[in-house]
């Protein structure tokens, strides 16, 4: 008898597990850096579900560096609308406050005229997850020269060594096997990450139940808070909500208060407009124990918004917040991004958001260390460096869930009355509301401001004091570890736009920097120098001498060369001892 032939292994330098936002992004910074790598799929397609809505102006950034933002804003809500966010007593009731943002195109004219580095070089885009994962895909698969796409294989196990990865691959429909070995195997394989499970790395998971709102800055207490749930008639809620993603021909529906992009309510729902136009997403709390098998989406829909109308429903389900940041970012030769280490609840738009820095920051540490400029080191300093904002993104969504749960505390019968009582409730809830304000859609300090102080690929300065990064504001600082600003120089160009694939030295006065340059070449980091000569871009950058990384962050300043080059070039090239 014959013996079974056995299996082809395929091998490539990265295998990228699961082709989410995440996913694709990863393997779009892959392909930037010139590295071999196959993504893989478990579904056949890109995903159904509408998730995120909105592209900050951070991952904007990031994605101008990787020569695609214009490209996703041809299918996005177009630059010239504005956007509202509405909470109202109902969609056929009262408005109670409006929160309204500039048009993209209204934006760019702002970060023109301001030009004092406390803005994003992109402004926001709203567009729906149904509609960027398609798009990333069609961009990579059409440009890549590096990367192979192939959707309907899953990961089913694998085996690491000191050398990589032997990972064993499954078809959707279970009936095919593959086997591929990678130097570096990325799991961006989402919440239930098989990557992670395997691994045998922990969550550590927040209960918003035993928070205390009074820490996160807002002006009620838990207490109060649970006072108000239990005089409400609703049925108390258990965590989960309901989605209903449809269309309408009856665009009419929502256009009560405007075109809204979000209209919310105080009963504790949301409903998302996708595409200002007849796609719409419901999220709503379910009651205790309500059978979320047994709901009509229809009905479901018709109730909360209070009228009737024909809809087609293309997704319906419920589904858990969840706030859990992972124990570890991974080990030895496999390293995980987004969702597999990080979930927050919707509030924000901070798990995508987050998941393209870990794309970033990944991407490039792999490239670093498989074109052998880079250490292992560095994956340790992505870890730390990207847990470190999973957390105080999570923190941020907490705070904003806490101004939601404030509202809905003010959902009483007499909002809806059209006596005197009821039109004088809706003026002190409006009221209370606009004090609360809409920090989850103007967070800019998280977006921007966030820094890797404890980081050991970033050369830390001992003296002076950081700057006070707040969630509401962006403070513009080259402090090693951050974001630096972006500013337009006097001729026109995008400071962000001269930096290069690898480091980039930026000079902003006449200094010999050859020392530098040459420890880089040593060790084989790439390192180009660009000369700066701009008054305003100086005063930003703080020093005449600035190191910004591959993924737009310092890693080393001075107003005079280093002492000891090759100390600072292997620090930031994660051999630090």
């Amino acid at each position: 008898m014959s013996k079974p032939t056995p299996r082809a292994v395929e091998e490539t330098s990265v295998l990228v597990v699961g082709a989410g936002p995440v996913g694709l992004t990863l393997a779009m910074e892959l392909e930037h850096h010139g590295v071999e790598t196959l993504l893989v799929e478990r579904n056949t397609s890109t995903t159904r579900h509408p998730k995120m809505d909105v592209t900050n102006g951070r991952s904007m950034e990031l994605y101008r560096r990787l020569g695609v933002a214009d490209d996703l804003r041809e299918v996005a809500i177009p630059t010239d609308r504005r956007t509202k966010v509405t909470w109202a007593t109902s969609a056929v009731g009262w408005e109670l406050a409006t929160f309204e943002y500039p048009s993209v195109d209204e934006t760019r004219e702002t970060i023109r005229e301001r030009n004092d580095g406390t803005l994003p070089l992109e402004p926001w885009m709203r567009v729906s997850q149904v509609i960027l994962e398609p798009a990333l895909r069609d961009l990579l698969e059409a440009r890549a020269k590096h990367v192979t796409v192939r959707y309907g294989w899953g990961l089913d196990s694998f085996e690491q060594d000191a050398e990589g990865v032997t990972a064993h691959l499954v078809s959707a429909d279970g009936g095919r096997r593959r086997t591929v070995r990678a130097r570096y195997l990325a799991g961006c394989d989402g919440a239930g990450s098989r990557t992670r499970r395997q691994l045998g790395i922990g969550l550590d998971e927040t209960d918003l139940r035993k928070l205390v709102v009074k820490e996160l800055g807002l002006p009620r207490t838990v207490a109060t808070l649970a006072r108000a749930f239990r005089e409400t008639r609703e049925r108390p809620a258990d965590g989960r909500f309901y989605l209903v993603h449809f269309t309408t021909s009856d665009t009419e529906i929502l256009n009560r208060f405007g075109t809204v992009w979000h209209l919310q309510s105080p009963a504790g729902w949301t409903v998302i407009s996708q595409n200002d136009g007849d796609t719409f997403t419901l999220h709503a709390p379910l009651g205790m124990r309500t059978d979320a098998d047994r709901i009509d989406p229809r009905e479901f829909v018709h109730e909360r918004l209070g009228r009737r109308f024909e809809m087609d429903v293309l997704v319906a389900n419920a589904w858990t917040p969840r706030l859990t940041v992972a124990d570890s970012f991974g080990r030895g030769r496999v390293w995980l991004a987004g969702d597999a280490v990080h979930q927050v609840t919707p509030t924000g738009g901070y798990g995508m958001n987050t998941g393209v820095g870990d794309a970033i920051g990944l991407g490039w540490t792999l490239a670093g260390v498989l074109q052998g400029w880079g250490t292992p080191g560095l994956l340790r300093a992505y870890e730390q460096e990207r847990r470190s904002v999973a957390l105080r993104n999570r923190q941020a969504a907490v705070r904003h869930c806490f101004v939601r749960a404030a509202v809905m505390a003010t959902n009483r019968a007499e909002l809806h009355s059209e006596r005197w009582l009821g039109a004088r409730t809706r003026r002190r809830t409006g009221r209370e509301i606009s004090d609360l304000g809409n920090l989850e859609n103007e967070a800019l300090g998280i977006e921007l401001g966030y820094r890797y102080d404890t980081s050991p690929a970033v050369c830390h300065e001992s003296g002076g004091q950081a700057p006070r990064q707040t969630m509401d504001e962006y403070t513009p600082s080259t402090w090693p570890g951050a974001r630096p600003p972006s500013v337009l120089l006097e001729d026109g160009r995008a400071l962000f736009d001269l930096f290069h694939r690898g480091f980039t030295l930026l000079r902003f006065a006449d200094h010999d920097v050859t020392a530098l340059v040459e420890a880089a070449a040593e060790r084989g980091v790439p390192l180009d120098v660009v000369d700066v000569r701009d008054t305003r871009a100086r005063a930003l950058y703080e020093r005449d001498l600035v190191v910004v990384r591959p993924d737009q962050h310092v890693a080393w300043r001075g107003d005079t060369p280093p002492g000891d080059p090759l100390h600072v070039i292997d620090r930031i090239r994660g051999a630090h001892h």
